[in-house]
């Protein structure tokens, strides 16, 4: 009988990790259960800290944070208020939910330098490497290692990234939805202010992300753990978002699902 393993591919959500910038970093104000016991008074008429379990109540968190905090999974709407050659661009609440339960394909891209284009070459080549030829609706996940610095300032430039054209290949293949073990899925974003500021050339901004304007997508950001799935294909990737109004984003959970006999 066959046995599933689960994997986690997310980051937690922490307080002021220097691995975003200043204004994004969360904020979480922790209520502990002394503090519960004090609130359930208002919502228990009468009662006393005698009338619950040794004298605690709830505890509960009041958190402040973006969108992109943590792992989460960006909708079309993010990059642009168009998608798809000018139809309007899909909010994280009207993203399909059969987008986010598919086949999944780790394609390795460790082996290069940080700030380094992962090309549309580089991504045959893998695909050759591992014997696998993408189909529509595969969640392909990029793994550079960046994952490795989480929590520290170097995160923020850690890992090679997509440009237009390999995010454009993957998506005429008919994938929906793909996420790296990055903060973007761009290049870091210092080195394409750098690009930029060589070259003056406006196509090195954010280029990977404004490919959704031409085929709409989703990718996820700040995944982790792509390691621990130990193959390349063959596993299902769960990946469905917080559901939140007109929203560019939503916070995921991804988990690889792998049936092991």
């Amino acid at each position: 009988m066959a046995k599933r393993r689960f994997v986690d591919l997310s980051i937690s959500i922490e307080p002021e990790l220097p691995s975003d910038p200043p204004m994004m970093r969360p904020k979480i104000d922790y209520k502990d259960h002394e503090y519960g016991s004090e609130q359930m008074k208002d919502f228990f008429p009468g009662i006393s800290k005698e009338h619950l379990p040794h004298g605690l109540g709830w505890a509960l968190e009041f958190i402040t944070l973006t969108t992109h905090s943590g792992t989460h999974l960006d909708a079309p709407y993010h990059y642009h208020p168009t998608m798809d050659h000018g139809k309007p661009a899909l909010t994280i609440d009207e993203v399909p939910l059969e987008w986010c339960f598919s086949d999944g394909v780790v394609l390795d891209f460790r082996y290069k330098e940080d700030g380094d284009r992962i090309t549309v070459n580089d991504i045959k080549k893998e695909l050759e490497r591992i014997k696998y030829e993408i189909k529509p609706l595969d969640i392909v996940l990029i793994q550079t290692g960046a994952d490795s610095a989480w929590g520290t300032p170097q995160y923020l430039v850690k890992g090679a990234g997509m440009e237009r054209e390999s995010t454009l290949f993957l998506l005429e293949k008919g994938v929906k939805v793909v996420g790296i073990d990055a903060w973007s899925w761009d290049r870091p974003l210092s080195f394409l202010a750098k690009e930029f500021k060589e070259t003056g050339d406006p196509r090195v901004i954010w280029e990977a992300h404004f490919a959704g304007i031409e085929i709409g997508y989703c990718h996820m950001e700040k995944m982790a753990n792509l390691s621990a799935i130990g193959q390349p294909y063959g596993f299902m990737v769960c990946c469905f978002p917080i559901k939140i109004k007109r929203a560019g984003a939503g916070w995921v959970r991804p988990v690889a699902i792998i049936e092991e006999k």
